[in-house]
């Protein structure tokens, strides 16, 4: 149960032609299942994922060894009886083994090829954690089972979109600020002028002569 549905999880990533295959996933990457099968194939489904990305160094070693001629042909045969095969043939074999060894794991040479060729080369560089499961809040029908969502980390990423200030409201500050300004100024050279009525006002007070309404007595 569980090689089936990690295979199924490894040929969500094939190329497939809707006019040859009917069973086309909605979503590529992505297998829906309990969410006790979900943990319990995530292990397997990353192990075979290590593997395959550690023989792709090989693979490329190899390249450098291969031929482009056409099988049997008599290119190919001068090739395959040259030095140039043994090198290729030494430089191969991690990954033929690496193939093998995923193939007794999951057993489906279609998931092997499409885990090699499309889903190795996306996590060269990652060290592990390439699925995550995402539990579902509505149970499956009939049991009422707990429903979860495995699937590959770097197609589907939820990010997180952070709003930029729009440049309008910067103009409007700066505005609001000017308009500050000025009236604080206005307030200012107001305030100076009331200052200088006070200082005028009291300086004509002081020179003035002092009267009073009391009856001048004569002597």
């Amino acid at each position: 149960m569980l090689r089936n549905l990690a295979s199924s999880m490894f040929l969500t990533e094939r190329e497939t032609d809707p006019d040859l295959d009917s069973n086309i996933p909605q979503v590529k990457g992505r297998v829906i299942t309990t969410l006790q099968k979900a943990k319990e194939v995530r292990s397997l489904v990353e192990k075979c994922i290590t593997i395959a990305r550690r023989s792709l160094q090989a693979q490329r070693q190899a390249e450098a060894f291969a031929t482009d001629a056409e099988p049997h042909s008599d290119q190919w045969r001068k090739w395959r009886n040259s030095e140039q095969w043994q090198q290729w043939n030494q430089a191969i074999a991690p990954a033929v083994a690496a193939r093998r060894r995923v193939l007794q794991m999951i057993g489906d040479k279609e998931a092997v090829r499409v885990l090699f060729e499309e889903i190795a080369p996306r996590f060269e560089e990652r060290n592990g954690g390439y699925t995550r499961v995402l539990r579902l809040a509505k149970p499956r029908l009939g049991d009422a089972g707990t429903r979860a969502v495995l699937e590959f980390v770097g197609v589907h990423d939820r990010v997180k979109a952070v709003s930029e200030r729009p440049a309008f409201e910067t103009v409007a500050d700066d505005e609001s600020a000017a308009e500050t300004a000025g009236e604080e100024s206005a307030d200012q050279t107001a305030g100076g002028e009331a200052t200088a009525s006070e200082s005028d006002a009291m300086a004509e007070e002081t020179s003035s002569p002092q009267t009073s309404d009391e009856p001048q007595t004569e002597s």
